[in-house]
């Protein structure tokens, strides 16, 4: 019996993990598409293919289902980001290529319904405080990330600002193609940032290997 009650429960526990992740999958899916007014539990719930009442057991609120499915497809992101960069060369041309690497994080899904969220934020209390923690969460190991794909050393000053700076860089490009393509001037744009790194955290990186 016990052996049979184990199953049952680990059998369970699957379906509740692949319900959950249906659902944080289509909140991003209908955020992007419907933005905050639309994103709603029903509507997110159809999207999944769950009902309503299985979608508020695991997600009591809207505000709280947004932030786990942006949390969620975040840490997705950081995989495939990191998976991908281990193929490139570790040669000082490295920057340019991080660089439209980690543009992919922002310009991406992901981005659009984060904005979506941000600017609904400013209106409700609730979602705000979900968001705050999370925006804090991910903001640093997307900093943490930039620096360890770049080789550099944190405890620099000068390193620090320098990555701020790349991010804030790619969330200003990442707003710039959510009404259109930008490709072409954001190519140019990323392809002169990428050599202003080079030349000043080139020797960084060779303090750091003395």
């Amino acid at each position: 019996m016990s052996g049979t009650a184990g199953g049952t429960t680990r059998q369970e526990q699957e379906r509740s993990r692949v319900t959950r992740q249906k659902l944080m999958t289509a909140a991003i899916d209908v955020l992007v598409e419907k933005g905050w007014a639309g994103a709603t539990m029903g509507a997110i719930a159809e999207r999944a293919g769950v009902s309503r009442g299985a979608c508020q057991h695991h997600f009591p609120t809207r505000a709280a289902l947004v932030a786990a499915a942006v949390e969620h497809v975040f840490h997705q992101q950081v995989e495939e980001l990191v998976r991908r960069a281990k193929g490139l060369s570790e040669s000082r041309r490295r920057v340019e290529p991080l660089l439209n690497l980690l543009h992919d994080v922002y310009a991406g899904p992901l981005f659009t319904a984060a904005t979506h969220l941000w600017v609904a934020a400013g209106a409700d209390e609730e979602l705000k405080a979900l968001l705050l923690p999370l925006e804090t969460h991910v903001g640093r190991e997307v900093h943490r990330l930039t620096v360890e794909l770049l080789g550099l050393d944190e405890r620099d000053r000068d390193v620090r600002d320098a990555v701020r700076a790349t991010l804030g860089l790619l969330r200003g490009l990442a707003l710039a193609n959510l009404l259109h393509d930008d490709t072409a001037r954001r190519r140019k744009v990323l392809a002169h940032w990428a050599r202003t790194l080079e030349a000043q955290l080139t020797p960084k990186r060779a303090a750091q290997s003395d």
